[in-house]
């Protein structure tokens, strides 16, 4: 038979996930009926303890001394594609700080959607993780209280909040420097190439590039929505500007592996890069300089993002009730190659 979870107990009891953890890990908090009506619904639903999915909160013995007195945890690192290069190194960086603590990072993977999202996060409860970095996709702030009433510390990374410990890039500003960069190479024609759906630091990528371009005198650019943000449809993009009238001089793609597919395509079909269309990404992912046509990129600091996440869902912990939420804004830098 199918064991019993965690979060059946809390239903059948009428109490949160949070306070069936504190009777099974920190009886001296909660009160004495509620108790003894969580411990009476475990011994009628017949749970049993997961030690495995304890040991991801507490943590294995550890020589005295080894990281300090803080016991070893597990957090849930949640990103929107671990197939992007840029989310796994964001990941990389949330884990390396993490290690560097004695605690272990658990990768996942949203796919972009809210109902893989909530999966995740439910999973993160159900195994007692510490708590959770994640870039959300439809997780707003009654989830977050959710999460934090279960015991979980919550961090977002890139976003822009205030209702929560969170990360994120200036992408406004991120967008301004590529479209300053196209407007300083004396291109007039400027399209802007998207994926569907559009992420947030897209947007605001975009917004910062049009309001450039507005104070030039030149309007907002046209956008190209593709269906994802992907070294294929980039290489459907390059068709569609390759049909327009007048034929766009410069583009600049919401992310690098958009920027590198419309490039290649476009060298393919004869167009050259820069002369004729310049291309500026985002991201400066690690294929950006070795690519046909290196290019020209916005780099946002994917590795510090994460370390600075894991630090923030860490002193969450190590606070307690004195906590007080924080948000860290990390500064993009345009790195100029042959593409523009």
């Amino acid at each position: 038979m199918p064991q019993t979870s965690i979060r059946e107990v809390a239903r059948r009891a009428g109490v949160s996930v949070g306070t069936v953890s504190n009777v099974l890990n920190r009886p001296d908090l909660v009160a004495e009926a509620t108790r003894d009506r969580v411990r009476a619904a475990i011994e009628e639903l017949g749970f049993v303890r997961n030690e495995s999915a304890r040991r991801l909160r507490t943590g294995p013995d550890r020589t005295a001394g080894e990281f300090g007195d803080e016991p070893r945890r597990a957090f849930g690192v949640v990103v929107e594609d671990l197939a992007n290069p840029y989310a796994a190194d964001v990941v990389r960086g949330a884990e390396e700080a993490l290690n560097a603590a004695g605690h272990d990072a658990l990768w996942l993977s949203s796919d972009h959607s809210a109902a893989k999202e909530a999966r995740s996060l439910e999973l993160l409860e159900d195994q007692h993780a510490a708590g959770a970095l994640i870039v959300p996709v439809g997780l707003g702030p009654a989830g977050i209280r959710r999460l934090r009433a279960a015991g979980l510390s919550v961090v977002l990374m890139d976003r822009d909040v205030t209702d929560a410990c969170a990360v994120h890039v200036d992408h406004v500003a991120g967008g301004e420097l590529a479209a300053a960069h196209l407007l300083g190479l004396g291109r007039e024609r400027i399209v802007f190439v998207t994926g569907s759906p559009e992420p947030q630091p897209c947007v605001e990528r975009r917004d910062g590039a049009a309001r450039t371009l507005v104070e030039a005198g030149l309007g907002k650019p046209p956008v190209l929505v593709q269906d994802a943000l992907s070294p294929t449809e980039g290489r459907l993009a390059a068709h569609r500007l390759m049909d327009m009238s007048p034929r766009p001089d410069g583009v600049f793609c919401a992310n690098d592996l958009l920027a590198i597919g419309l490039t290649n395509e476009l060298t393919r079909l004869g167009a050259r890069v820069p002369a004729d269309v310049a291309v500026v990404g985002y991201d400066d992912i690690e294929l950006a300089a070795s690519a046909a046509v290196p290019l020209t990129t916005v780099r946002q600091p994917r590795r510090e993002l994460g370390w600075e996440a894991a630090e923030l869902v860490m002193a969450e912990i190590r606070e307690g009730k004195s906590h007080q939420h924080r948000q860290v804004v990390l500064t993009p830098e345009l790195v100029v190659r042959e593409s523009a």
